[in-house]
């Protein structure tokens, strides 16, 4: 779908688009005067639309015109009207409006035999000021497309996303970009000491991969500043079986997005580097297989992580945690001026907030309101859980430093207690750990497609844009 801007009158398009009318009330058709074609689609009043509201009545735009199989149409938004999204200026409501037009057209198609394409092939944007609406339309449509393309490595089957070949498709993804991409092997991975991420993979035939994207467009005189770069780390467990403690049923199906968070940052890091934010960034990607052989890690195992830490392997369907402990171990290199950890990392994430939001965990409560106002405006919504260190006491080990689960009974705050095995890798450190579980799937009222949302990747962008 190609989004374009105009200044001209609707008028001039109307014997080529099919005009999208806004009504207060009635039923959505499609009316036919004197061979003009306009879609009705009720909306209430502008006034009413707030900045959530405006990114369901995009989307359903698109369903809309999908379902009537229209090719081309166009869209008079009038900014000044919107008066419940004035929070924003109008650049961020065409970017919001062209990243949801994006978003909603999104459709996985590469395992159908017969894929079927979109009917919608334009969208044209009628205003008044066509300069700020192309600016926010060119930084929407760069960012949607960056998240779509981490929904086709999330919803890419285990089997042809392993840690090598997800290794490879951050490297495709990010050339002509000014990235560096550097990927350590298990022999490089295992010189660094990293025991957790070692341990995760070797259950597996397709050995663990340790992917960085480094990307730096500071001009020459902020690259000689003492501030050091926004690290994200991303879990990229490629498919999980939950290891010898295998995952009941129905439980596995969908395991092969449990990279999800790693496929978020290899999005973010090629959406900031298309954008050329004058910012340096590092994304990092621990990533493994968690399968199930006479060589995976048992439970009660011990393994050294690459900071020197004893860590017991109580339960091996918490491996994300594992994996991430030492990518953050190892941001710390990099001297971080903020790190933050992206993980569908507890299904008790789940019960917790439900489906609507991602959990966020910090030790700091700026940064920890700060992210709340991101994520109401990039749409990558999040509620905080408390991580206080009362929590700590539930990660010690009985055989070693730290266990990877609660031992004894472990029920009770799952979320907070795998962010709290995190902190002992973080400490000394701004960091804010991303439960993404919740918003792994979509759920109906999203109004997406079936399968990964993408999400985080328009919250990463925006934090790499305010820090």
């Amino acid at each position: 779908m190609q989004i374009k801007v105009s200044s001209k009158s609707r008028e001039a398009f109307l014997r080529t688009h099919t005009h999208i009318t806004f009504i207060e009330k009635g039923v959505e058709r499609l009316v036919e005067r004197d061979g003009i074609t306009s879609l009705e689609i009720v909306v209430g009043t502008y006034e009413k639309i707030t900045p959530r509201t405006l990114r369901t009545l995009i989307r359903s735009i698109v369903q809309s015109a999908k379902k009537h199989h229209l090719k081309k149409i166009t869209l008079e938004l009038p900014y000044g009207a919107f008066t419940g999204c004035h929070t924003y200026p109008e650049e961020w409501f065409w970017s919001t409006v062209a990243e949801n037009l994006l978003l909603a057209d999104y459709e996985h198609t590469q395992y159908k035999s017969k894929p079927k394409k979109s009917p919608l092939t334009e969208v044209l944007c009628l205003t008044a000021n066509a300069m700020r609406a192309t600016q926010g339309v060119t930084r929407g449509s760069i960012i949607a497309q960056s998240a779509n393309s981490a929904r086709d490595i999330a919803n890419t089957t285990g089997g042809d996303m392993t840690p090598a070949l997800l290794a490879s498709y951050a490297k495709k993804l990010c050339t002509n970009t000014h990235t560096k991409v550097t990927v350590l092997d298990e022999k490089r991975i295992h010189a660094l000491g990293m025991g957790g991420l070692m341990g995760v993979g070797k259950g597996s035939k397709h050995p663990p991969r340790f992917i960085i994207i480094d990307y730096d467009g500071r001009d020459a005189k902020a690259k000689k500043s003492k501030v050091g770069p926004v690290v994200f780390v991303g879990k990229g467990i490629t498919f999980d079986t939950g290891g010898l403690q295998v995952k009941p049923g129905m439980a596995m199906y969908e395991m092969h997005m449990d990279m999800s968070g790693g496929a978020a940052v290899i999005a973010t890091l090629h959406a900031i580097a298309t954008l050329k934010l004058k910012k340096h960034v590092i994304g990092i990607i621990p990533a493994a297989e968690n399968a199930i052989s006479s060589e995976s890690i048992r439970p009660g195992d011990v393994m050294t992580m690459m900071s020197g830490k004893t860590v017991e392997m109580l339960h091996t369907d918490a491996e994300g945690r594992v994996i991430l402990a030492d990518a953050l171990h190892y941001a710390r290199t990099y001297n971080p001026s903020l790190i933050v950890d992206v993980a569908t990392l507890t299904g008790a994430a789940l019960v917790a907030v439900g489906q609507h939001a991602h959990v966020i965990l910090t030790k700091d409560r700026a940064l920890e309101d700060k992210f709340r106002e991101l994520g109401e405006e990039s749409g990558d919504y999040t509620f905080p859980l408390p991580l206080w260190d009362e929590y700590t006491q539930y990660t010690k080990g009985v055989h070693a430093d730290i266990a990877n689960i609660t031992p004894g009974d472990s029920r009770f705050g799952g979320t907070i207690n795998g962010a709290a095995f995190l902190s002992h890798f973080t400490k000394g450190l701004p960091w804010v750990h991303i439960d993404m579980a919740p918003r792994m799937t979509s759920v109906p009222s999203d109004k997406l497609a079936k399968g990964a949302t993408g999400e985080p990747t328009r919250l990463l962008v925006k934090i790499a844009e305010c820090y």
